[in-house]
């Protein structure tokens, strides 16, 4: 095939890929722009324009979003590990603060979604469905009062764990400690089926995935995990927990990060994250000097490139295994250093709706992954909640010393 025709081919699977998405616009599952505006400017809007081009220093604006063909974002209200207890959960606050701060600024553009009616409604409006997700259960400092109060302010999802155990469940990247879920953790899983809020199993260990699935009422979240069998990173879902997502009405939105996706890039991420670490840097660093010590890594070293096939490969594979209604996207923009070549930025996902689109997949199939897959599985999680409010359940007092001892 000649380089016109290939071009000419390419050309019309991104149109058709484009057409896709201003019926069924991407609802994303994890992005770290609050904690990048955090880090960058001190959350000062007037600081940083994002209703301009901020391709020199982030990885989404409003404008890249519209050209992505975004429609819905949930917004991850992420602390590190290292913050525990109240400075915790005061972050967490901040970073809620920061999103309403963001959809305040731009009423034209972004609107706060709170239920799938919502997501709904800014579609038909034209603008971006803002929705907060908790990055990790050490943000409710053990306090199911607190988790709560989060989701009063509008969460709508918590990661259980980040990189770190809790002490009431394991993470992928930490040395098992409760074998999964605690009773405790049983009982923050139970109390978020009853508020309606979406359990996310994004960085948890696979023990504490089948745990939750085991005593989940609603449908599971994950934000932003890939396929296990195809990278085998613990970071990402095993075949059997991808194979009770059909039962369990929950979605896996693969992500984009290289060392998630690409099995020559883990080891390659290792060394770099332990060169930030030697350079005084947080390994998990985005800001512009954290980045040029990344870029002079890079350049000494060069990285493993993973690419938009690369992600489609863990699409295919999760599809096949979960189903296509089960399945989602979650890029993990502003939280990664790299990514993968042709999803630079939030203006990319054309690129990937196109090479689905070459590997055959329909429009019908495509519009749920990109859209009303995650629209669902809110709203069964709202209809869940209701249930089981109007079955008597009460909110839960329980403590981790009662129940963990």
């Amino acid at each position: 095939m000649t380089s016109e025709l290939l071009d000419s081919t390419s050309a019309a699977l991104l149109e058709r890929a484009r057409a896709v998405l201003r019926t069924a616009p991407v609802v994303d599952g994890h992005n770290d722009l609050p904690w990048a505006m955090r880090e960058q400017v001190g959350y000062d809007l007037d600081a940083l324009d994002l209703a301009a081009d901020q391709s020199a220093r982030l990885h989404t604006d409003l404008v890249r979003l519209t050209a992505g063909g975004v429609g819905a974002q949930f917004w991850s209200v992420y602390v590190p590990s290292r913050l525990a207890g109240d400075h915790a959960v005061s972050a967490t606050l901040e970073q809620i603060d920061f999103v309403h701060a963001l959809v305040d600024r731009f009423p034209d553009r972004l609107r706060l979604a709170l239920t799938a009616d919502d997501l709904e409604t800014a579609r038909s409006e034209g603008r971006i469905a803002s929705l907060i997700g908790a990055e990790g259960g050490h943000s409710i400092d053990c306090s199911l009062a607190t988790l709560r109060a989060l989701y009063a302010l509008g969460v709508r999802y918590m990661t259980l764990t980040h990189n770190d155990n809790t002490p009431w469940a394991d993470s992928a990247t930490d040395e098992p400690a409760a074998g999964g879920l605690t009773a405790f953790g049983e009982e923050v899983v139970r109390e978020m089926n009853r508020l309606g809020m979406l359990v996310d199993l994004s960085h948890v260990s696979a023990d504490t995935m089948r745990d939750a699935l085991r005593v989940s009422e609603a449908p599971v979240l994950f934000s932003h995990s890939s396929s296990r069998a195809v990278c085998a990173h613990p970071r990402n879902v095993p075949d059997d927990v991808l194979a009770r997502l059909a039962d369990n009405g929950g979605v896996a939105m693969a992500t984009f990060v290289p060392k998630f996706i690409l099995p020559a890039a883990i080891e390659w991420t290792a060394a770099a994250d332990e060169n930030m670490r030697a350079h005084g840097f947080d390994h998990l660093d985005t800001t512009p000097a954290g980045m040029a010590c990344q870029r002079a890594f890079e350049e000494a070293h060069p990285r493993p490139v993973a690419t938009v096939t690369t992600v489609a490969d863990h699409l295919d594979h999760m599809r096949e295994v979960a189903g296509v209604d089960h399945i989602g996207i979650g890029g993990d923009y502003d939280g990664t250093a790299f990514l993968p070549d042709g999803l630079d930025d939030v203006a990319g996902y054309p690129n990937l709706i196109a090479e689905l689109l070459r590997r055959g997949w329909s429009e019908a199939d495509l519009s749920k992954l990109t859209w009303h897959n995650a629209v669902r599985v809110l709203r069964d999680a709202e209809t869940a909640a209701t249930r089981l409010r109007a079955a008597g359940r009460t909110p839960s007092l329980a403590t981790l010393p009662r129940l963990d001892g």
